[in-house]
């Protein structure tokens, strides 16, 4: 069952975060130091979104990081999966989807509808990609573009 994470599982989260980036680097590693902020501003401001836990008869094994942001274009807000993540022992038995489906109604993972639900992934994630397609998501036409300071 995903619900929304307490601070007392902050450290296990960041544990699973590094894994995650382990698992699938980006382009540059991310730092403990990030997770940690992420978990304060979701916590402190919580239209930003939500940090969720998979919870499975008491262990947490796995996590999301959820954003929220408004698009004019969709005229409306969208739910932003930033990360996600779930054990190796509990992988392949449908918790993504799960979520995704969760998401699609108001409940305390996210309070109202969103307009769309969008993700990232990379194209070396055979595995999610193929998720994600039966699921609904479709590739965007636009190209995702970054400036960093």
């Amino acid at each position: 069952m995903w619900r929304v994470a307490s601070r007392a599982e902050d450290k296990l989260i960041e544990q699973m975060s590094l894994e995650l980036f382990r698992e699938d680097p980006g382009i540059a590693p991310v730092p403990a130091e990030n997770i940690r902020r992420t978990l304060a501003k979701l916590r402190a401001e919580p239209l930003r979104g939500r940090a969720v836990v998979l919870e499975l008869m008491g262990k947490v094994e796995g996590y999301a990081f959820l954003t929220s942001f408004w698009s004019n274009e969709l005229g409306g807000e969208v739910c932003f999966i930033d990360e996600i993540f779930v054990m190796n022992s509990s992988r392949g038995q449908g918790h993504g989807r799960t979520l995704v489906q969760t998401l699609l109604t108001p409940n305390n993972l996210w309070p109202e509808r969103p307009v769309a639900i969008e993700l990232e992934v990379t194209p070396a994630n055979i595995r999610a990609r193929e998720l994600y397609l039966e699921l609904g998501f479709t590739p965007v036409k636009n190209a995702h573009m970054r400036i960093r300071f």
